[in-house]
């Protein structure tokens, strides 16, 4: 990891604090690099890293980033899981630098300007963004905010504790995580690209299948990782990863080799990905079988990597078992290094 030049320290004082140190290692362990040795606890997360020491009644944790835009996502997250392990119990949770209680640094409204459906499970919204270059470095993913109809957004804001204030009761958002398919930066647009899938409570879907110019929304962001910074990778994923998919495809540069497997209904699902890399691009048909249940993505990942070197860097975005068994593969039956490696589940049956 690069030198941190951001920094914090903070003090959680639990009535167990030795029990919310063990959950922070069982929940982070499929999101970071976990280390323990005894009372010390080093979370390794692509944006930082947290020491965090039992000591007695508290948690001492030292945060340190490359950026403040990082130091405070890496807070937040802390901070909301520290609250979330102590339930009911009292949890004071104070820093040396206390947070401004303020707007978010990292939102930013979005306005729609067009939408239009660009497969017939895919809908793609076109919005205006005062400042895109924002959203152009530091992720892929942000998470999209959706106002109640009819009423004024009122924004999260920042706590002293780290944590994220939402409005509620009938100010309260939606918010889902979504996909910058592409961003503009000359027009000062960005296309996020929505799978239209059935079901209940589908609010981003639903929020795209009615967007229409001048509607507002909030764009929380971005995170999530990049592109990854590989010479040789193996992408593959569902409808649900297929604009992030197509964005790597589309960010990395000549010579890149990409091995690139993507599971959908059927041919009229398909799309074209431009890429300077070197593609070989495999659709995976599903012929009218529930998403989620074929296997196809974990087949395909295993059978690829028969051949391939330990260096490639294999990334999958599919339902959450299916990305389990996948992750399982990779740590313990491959022993694939987990910086090369970034298995997200998308979604859950």
């Amino acid at each position: 990891m690069m030198a941190a030049s951001f920094t914090a320290s903070g003090v959680a004082i639990a009535v167990d604090s030795g029990r919310m140190l063990d959950e922070l290692c069982s929940h982070f362990v499929e999101h970071s690099t976990v280390k323990r040795d005894g009372d010390l606890v080093t979370l390794e997360m692509m944006i930082g890293k947290a020491d965090i020491r039992h000591e007695g009644p508290k948690l001492a944790i030292e945060l340190s980033c490359k950026s403040a835009r990082a130091l405070q996502n890496i807070r937040s997250v802390l901070a909301e899981h520290l609250f979330q392990f102590a339930g009911e119990d009292t949890l004071e949770l104070t820093w040396s630098d206390t947070p401004k209680a303020d707007r978010l640094p990292d939102l930013r409204e979005i306005r729609v300007i067009g939408a239009r459906n660009i497969s017939p499970h895919m809908r793609r919204v076109t919005v205006a963004c005062d400042d895109t270059e924002h959203f152009a470095h530091g992720g892929l993913h942000f998470r999209l905010l959706i106002p109640p109809k009819g009423r004024t957004p009122v924004w999260p804001k920042l706590r002293a504790d780290g944590r994220i204030e939402w409005a509620k009761d009938e100010d309260a958002l939606t918010v889902r995580i979504y996909t910058f398919r592409s961003i503009d930066l000359e027009r000062g647009e960005i296309d996020i690209d929505f799978v239209l899938h059935e079901g209940e409570n589908m609010p981003g879907a639903e929020w795209a299948v009615n967007a229409k110019p001048g509607d507002i929304a909030g764009a929380l962001g971005p995170g999530g990782g990049g592109v990854p910074d590989a010479t040789s990778m193996i992408l593959a994923g569902d409808e649900t990863a297929l604009p992030a998919i197509s964005r790597i495809a589309a960010e990395v540069p000549v010579g890149t080799q990409l091995r690139i497997f993507l599971e959908v209904d059927g041919p009229s699902e398909e799309s074209p990905l431009p890429s300077a890399g070197t593609m070989d691009l495999t659709w995976m048909h599903r012929n009218g079988a529930p998403a989620g249940t074929v296997g196809l993505i974990e087949s395909a990942i295993k059978g690829v990597l028969a051949n391939a070197d330990a260096d490639t860097f294999v990334w999958a975005g599919c339902e959450r078992s299916e990305a389990k068994r996948i992750r399982d593969f990779l740590k313990t039956e491959r022993g694939h290094d987990r910086h090369k490696m970034s298995i997200g589940a998308y979604w859950e049956r």
